[in-house]
């Protein structure tokens, strides 16, 4: 990507954003609680081959909680029942796995806390002033705590979450059922918004959806893969969008090979 291919984000009605590896680095901390549980159950059951850090990208990332278990044990050729959410996080169901998993995240989100990226607070800002809507459109249950532990919550006038997407019987991403629902809450068509994410399933949503520009933010996967799952752009960090409009930015490396 080159700094005269950067958009004004300005121009466009809304902007949309995932939340964790976009906003916030909590991706880094839902990879660790899937890989450690994973791992354990892995060894455990005797289920080959072993979990690899890929097996999140494409299985995990982005999805609902519930999903991901069903798919990642799916690509291995293991099934067992659904359960229901209130499972035990020691059953033996996808939920309870998915509670297992979670139950580690919220310790890690307590004990230690969590701050937005520098650069994507830094832009969420300047949207803010010039009044473009915003809004954050999140596969997590988690996503209300993780505003509120950041300390953005206050910022985002529509938070589209994994709660409300259970509540109203709404596909996983990569369906677009999630990104749509964002933008009808927020009040804006999807022609002429923009989606923000860092997961393939969540780059297909919003792509699916028919958002006027999908950016892909490479946390990890690839520039390559969230292209070809739908994004028009990818960067590395949001701070490069800083300012498009009106100034270069610094650095014009924003695709990782």
């Amino acid at each position: 990507m080159t700094t005269d291919a950067l958009p004004d984000l300005t121009s466009f009605d809304a902007v949309l954003f995932d939340l964790d590896g976009v906003l916030t680095p909590t991706a880094e901390v839902h990879m660790h609680a899937w890989q450690t549980m994973f791992q354990e159950l892995f060894a455990s059951w005797g289920i080959e081959p072993a979990y690899t850090e890929r097996d999140y990208f494409e299985y995990l990332d982005g999805k609902k909680r519930y999903d991901g278990v069903a798919s990642l044990l799916r690509s291995r050729d293991v099934e067992v029942p659904w359960g229901d959410p209130s499972d035990d996080p020691t059953a033996d169901t996808v939920c309870g796995i998915g509670n297992r998993k979670n139950a580690f995240f919220e310790r890690v989100l307590r004990d230690e806390g969590i701050a937005p990226y520098p650069g994507s607070l830094a832009l969420v800002e300047q949207l803010q002033a010039a009044g473009i809507p915003i809004a954050v459109v999140s596969s997590s249950k988690n996503a209300e705590e993780v505003l509120k532990v950041a300390g953005i919550r206050d910022r985002f006038p529509v938070v589209m979450d994994g709660v409300i997407a259970e509540r109203d019987h709404l596909a996983s991403k990569p369906a677009p059922d999630v990104f749509v629902e964002g933008a009808r809450m927020l009040g804006v068509d999807p022609a002429r918004s923009v989606a923000v994410e860092d997961a393939i399933s969540g780059v297909q949503s919003a792509a699916a959806g028919g958002f006027a520009l999908v950016i892909g933010v490479d946390r990890g996967v690839g520039a390559d893969d969230l292209r070809a799952a739908g994004a028009h752009l990818v960067v590395t960090d949001l701070a490069e969008l800083l300012g498009s409009s009106a100034s270069t930015p610094t650095s014009s490396e924003g695709d990782a090979e």
